[in-house]
């Protein structure tokens, strides 16, 4: 499993090196107008149900509403069971399956987060098959059940849920998320697990066979819309990637360049899209290219500092997909608190594919099509 091979063990860092929000610097628009006096959330909302209600046979346009905390970790609030149990969960486009803790589970990680308790949930169903997940940092074991899970205003019934019996290790324990959706291919969930997206699909519960996510730098304003595109969080049109590998959302990267040189994934690579890893992972030699080229040294905790009085003359990191150019300037891959900064590269030889994680999709508005299996891209607003 490829997400959260990073996203803890940065959240881990922030402990330390206090990662926080780079400001964007741009005009004031309608949104930001909107927020400033408190009604953005009213405003997304009515326009949602507006939207919600052009589509007919129980197909919905869905908005959730997602936290973005220290720029390590995005989630947002599901239900599940009869009647609804709530939990925060991070969407993850870098897995495929559902689960929380339960009731069941007495290692300290489920102590510390809410726990699923399938005898006050009268749509529970339990399937009598067992559950274990490894992820790049972090494992799960438990049991698999059928239940209801609501996502923002899309009942998803019958939607197999993963209920944790064992939490082992500190990654989980100190996490503001309880569990995990997955929002990867089905080859990639657990035998017998379905991912909450096919399942919606299945029973024609979303407008369209695709979500779209929406990552702000602000606390608060982030959003998954699941069955659409929503044009009003980029600027620009979106370019389309196809998918390489019905796994994970995996596409080929055309070169990686630095003031037109190329500096990583010389003659093509293969990369990932993944909303549950919070750095941009690369092979440790092409990142350490890229780590040189922006002028980054390896500090403690294995992250690379930069001195944030030469970000103004840092240079644009350059990814070239099926192409078209996609920079990321230093306020991208640049993570700032009170005059420490860290570059957002960080090395992994053991992994397979370039990941393309939350630096990234920050800065471009990125569109899941499972309809046609492609990527969309725009430059986010």
């Amino acid at each position: 499993m490829r997400g959260f091979v990073v996203l803890l063990a940065v959240f881990a860092l922030s402990q330390a090196s206090g990662i926080v929000r780079i400001p964007l610097h741009k005009g004031k628009s309608l949104r930001r107008a909107l927020k400033e006096r408190g009604l953005l959330e009213d405003f997304l909302k009515n326009h949602q149900h507006a939207v919600s209600r052009k589509h007919s046979n129980s197909r919905e346009v869905a908005s959730e509403f997602l936290t973005n905390y220290l720029d390590c970790q995005y989630f947002g609030k599901i239900y599940i069971g009869t009647p609804p149990q709530e939990f925060t969960v991070v969407f993850d486009t870098g897995s495929s399956d559902l689960w929380v803790p339960s009731v069941y589970c007495n290692s300290v990680a489920c102590q510390n987060h809410h726990r699923f308790d399938p005898s006050k949930s009268s749509t529970f169903q339990n399937m009598d098959k067992s559950l274990s997940i490894q992820y790049g940092t972090g494992s799960m074991q438990g049991l698999l059940g059928y239940d209801t899970v609501t996502v923002s205003s899309i009942v998803d019934p019958h939607q197999t849920v993963g209920l944790s019996t064992q939490e082992p290790g500190d990654v989980f324990t100190y996490s503001e998320f309880d569990g995990i959706l997955g929002l990867a291919y089905p080859s990639l969930a657990s035998e017998y697990s379905v991912p909450v997206f096919d399942n919606m699909m299945d029973r024609h519960l979303v407008a369209q066979d695709l979500f779209s996510v929406y990552m702000s730098r602000n606390e608060q304003g982030s959003m998954l819309t699941l069955g659409a595109i929503d044009p009003s969080y980029y600027t620009g049109s979106l370019h389309w990637i196809p998918v390489t590998v019905q796994e994970y959302w995996q596409f080929t990267v055309d070169s990686v360049t630095v003031d037109g040189v190329v500096v990583a994934c010389d003659g093509g690579c293969q990369a990932i899209l993944d909303t549950g890893t919070s750095m941009l992972v690369g092979p440790g030699s092409d990142i350490f290219n890229i780590q040189q080229a922006i002028g980054a040294t390896e500090g403690q905790y294995g992250e690379f500092d930069i001195d944030c009085g030469t970000l103004s003359s840092m240079p644009t990191v350059v990814f070239e997909i099926n192409g078209k150019k996609y920079p990321l300037p230093p306020s991208a891959y640049t993570n700032q608190d009170q005059g420490f900064c860290t570059s957002g590269f960080q090395g992994d030889d053991s992994s397979q594919q370039w990941i393309l994680g939350d630096v990234f999709i920050r800065e471009y508005y990125s569109v899941f099509d499972r309809a046609s299996n492609l990527v969309g891209l725009a430059k986010a607003i």
